[in-house]
């Protein structure tokens, strides 16, 4: 028995690698079998002849390519050198920036000229208008029976609001006469100062008109003039006149101080209606039965301011004069240069 498994142990390899063998040549049958499969199913060769296509005309939703000419400075660099291409790019639309910013700005701080010039035509006659119209007719036409109801306080303040009244006039006339003085160029400064002459004279004016008035109360009041006035009805013929002064003096420095071209208006506004003013106060000290020094010193200051007004009128006359002569200078300046 021992000799038996000693032989069949030593026949069995033999017949494994048959098997092995035989497995071996099976698959390598099989694969070629494959193989010459796979060659029998050949396709036959499309042969695809590839074409291109040039259009240069661009369908309606397709945008138009954007192209980048870079400028060449005077060294011949396409491009400024910088850390990033971006910053470069930045900084050309930077520099081209305040040019269409400053374009812009000039369009819209220089509209057309004539539709400001529109604008103040009508000014011409409103200003003069709102002068008559606040300043004349009251003084004129109004009965002074309906304002002048006695030596009292409510006649001093029917006669205030008639001045009040004026001066409302006279403001919006001046102011509508520095706007249509200035020019129509906003960018051209118009700034017009009077010559000291003119404020020294036009100041001893006002403050004589203050002092003579002031003198001839104090005089009453302290006896030397007789007879006496008494104070309420001394109000009622000059107190409206004290005020409406004041108010000139005001507006006046503020004409001076703002150098606006009304300053040598300003005066001839006032000063006709104060002749309007001192006026009626003549005939409403017929009424008080003031003293007769009382109606002469209105006289007396009635031809001051008409004395006044009338040099006044020759500075105006005078500046006018100047202003051409100047204008003729320039333009034959601007001719011989």
């Amino acid at each position: 028995m021992a000799d038996q498994a000693m032989a069949s142990l030593v026949k069995a390899p033999p017949t494994m690698s048959t098997i092995n063998v035989h497995q071996v040549h099976l698959r390598k049958l099989k694969l070629l079998s494959n193989l010459n499969i796979h060659h029998s199913l050949r396709f036959p060769k499309i042969h695809v002849n590839h074409t291109t296509v040039c259009c240069t005309k661009l369908t309606p939703w397709e945008p138009t390519p954007a192209t980048y000419a870079p400028t060449i400075d005077a060294g011949g660099n396409l491009l400024k050198k910088t850390s990033n291409i971006f910053e470069t790019l930045k900084s050309e639309d930077t520099d081209e920036a305040p040019a269409t910013n400053s374009e812009e700005l000039s369009d819209t701080k220089n509209p057309p000229l004539m539709q400001f010039q529109f604008l103040k035509w009508p000014m011409w006659l409103l200003g003069p208008s709102l002068l008559l119209t606040t300043g004349m007719v009251p003084t004129l036409w109004l009965p002074l029976s309906s304002v002048f109801l006695g030596p009292n306080i409510a006649s001093l303040l029917s006669l205030i609001g008639l001045d009040c009244i004026f001066n409302l006039g006279a403001t919006l006339f001046l102011l509508m006469a520095d706007s249509c003085s200035r020019p129509q160029n906003q960018a051209q400064t118009c700034n017009s100062k009077p010559p000291l002459s003119y404020k020294f004279w036009n100041m001893v004016a006002t403050i004589s008109g203050f002092v003579i008035p002031l003198m001839t109360l104090l005089g009453s009041q302290k006896g030397i003039l007789q007879p006496q006035l008494p104070f309420i009805p001394f109000a009622v013929l000059l107190g409206p006149y004290m005020l409406l002064l004041s108010v000139q003096i005001l507006t006046e420095l503020l004409t001076w101080h703002w150098q606006s071209p009304v300053w040598l208006v300003t005066p001839v506004v006032y000063e006709s209606y104060r002749l309007l003013q001192l006026m009626r106060g003549l005939k409403l000290g017929a009424e008080l039965s003031a003293p007769t020094w009382m109606l002469h010193m209105i006289r007396g200051l009635v031809s001051w301011w008409i004395l006044i007004l009338g040099v006044q009128l020759m500075s105006v006359a005078w500046f006018a004069g100047f202003a051409a002569r100047s204008r003729q200078h320039h333009s034959s300046a601007a001719s011989g240069g």
